[in-house]
């Protein structure tokens, strides 16, 4: 039974779905490839809605670089293992399809790796933003290629932490 409920950030409000205690969707308002309304269930509350709200808050206060969330996926083996990849970039970097279509032994499937990144169920969480073109351009983002220059930017600013170290 999936449930959903909505918070706010930076990026605008972000509509969390749950089904059996995991994550399965975080969409950006007017995000291309957003399923419609009624699969997300009931509203509703719950602890991975708590975790999930509280980990974004410290990501977007510059508290979090990595997630620690059950997530659960749809999609084909194929999507599931290029989302999979995503989690394997580090906040701040970025990879290119190219890239990502060698790291899983496709060198080929470069134009299918964007397809499936563009699919992303679980943005910012699983980072598809962090994925760019060959040149380094950026490329489509489902979020809007504003949102996704905003937190690419955001990613790569000094954390409250590191400025703090820089001004003694």
């Amino acid at each position: 039974m999936r449930s959903h409920t909505i918070v706010a950030s930076p990026c605008g409000p972000l509509t969390l779905v749950a089904e059996g205690g995991a994550l399965c969707g975080l969409y950006m308002h007017e995000q291309r490839h957003r399923p419609a309304e009624p699969t997300f269930g009931s509203r509703g509350d719950g602890e991975v809605f708590e975790r999930t709200e509280r980990q974004l808050k410290e990501y977007f206060a510059g508290q979090r670089r990595e997630f620690d969330l059950p997530l659960a996926f749809g999609g084909t083996p194929f999507q599931r293992s290029v989302w999979s990849a995503l989690l394997e970039i580090p906040y701040g970097e970025t990879a290119s399809y190219g890239e990502l279509a060698q790291l899983l032994g496709k060198p080929a499937a470069s134009r299918a790796v964007g397809l499936a990144n563009g699919k992303n169920p679980i943005s910012i969480i699983v980072p598809c933003h962090r994925v760019i073109g060959s040149t380094g351009s950026l490329t489509g983002y489902g979020g809007g290629l504003e949102r996704k220059r905003y937190l690419l930017d955001f990613e790569r600013r000094p954390s409250p932490r590191e400025r703090a170290s820089t001004s003694v």
